[in-house]
């Protein structure tokens, strides 16, 4: 009976490209790692590769960074398709125009505390499991991703490629939204639904300590 068989059939295809996504993901954290070795370097060479790989160490140098981008993934896992790769791909676009606006000056008021309350805001929306219209939720990312766009774009080390230095932490941050998808994807199961909600916890509480440090 064929609509015994669909029910089967969607699930298969889901399985299989949650499989393929875990594939890509494996495979992109394994390419971070082992580039990490150059990453270290980057700030002593000259040249373009400098510029490329400043870039690519630069979200990772800072936790408020990290954090708030892996949350970006587990929130699209959590809503899961079309918000899984929206937003991950709203986020890098618009961060790379805040980018811009660091490298060519143009100020940004509390850049600082905008990382933090994204921290918090996007923690909080895992923890609670929060499900609002997918252009609201992508709005939301991508009003964070100008402050974290500011901060990478305002560090341009001297003598570094500018337009490098961009793709670089613009790549970095789609590697750190993977890997966050990649653990949200625990969320299909219930001892797995849990733990990702401890992890938006745990981002929002540090979300609140480094808004503290903001504004200490």
């Amino acid at each position: 009976d064929p609509a015994h068989c669909h029910p089967v059939a969607g699930r298969h295809m889901n399985e299989m490209t949650s499989r393929r996504f875990r594939s890509v993901a494996v495979r992109a954290i394994a390419a971070v790692l082992a580039i990490a070795p150059a990453l270290a370097l980057a700030h002593e060479e000259t040249g373009q590769a400098a510029g490329f790989l400043s870039g690519l160490a630069h979200p990772v140098s800072g936790l408020d960074h990290v954090l708030a981008m892996i949350a970006v993934g587990l929130w699209g896992a959590v809503l899961g398709p079309p918000a899984i790769w929206v937003l991950p791909v709203a986020f890098p676009l618009v961060m790379a125009l805040g980018g811009l606006m660091g490298l060519l000056g143009i100020p940004l008021p509390g850049v600082e505390i905008g990382i933090a309350v994204s921290a918090i805001v996007l923690g909080a929306m895992v923890l609670a499991e929060l499900r609002p219209p997918l252009w609201l939720a992508a709005a939301i990312v991508a009003f964070f991703a100008v402050f974290h766009g500011h901060a990478h774009g305002r560090e341009l080390p001297a003598g570094t490629s500018a337009l490098l230095y961009s793709l670089g932490f613009v790549v970095a941050t789609g590697l750190l939204h993977a890997v966050g998808i990649l653990l949200g994807l625990a969320h299909r199961s219930a001892a797995g639904r849990r733990a990702v909600r401890v992890a938006g916890g745990g981002v929002a509480l540090a979300g609140l300590f480094f808004l503290w440090r903001a504004i200490a």
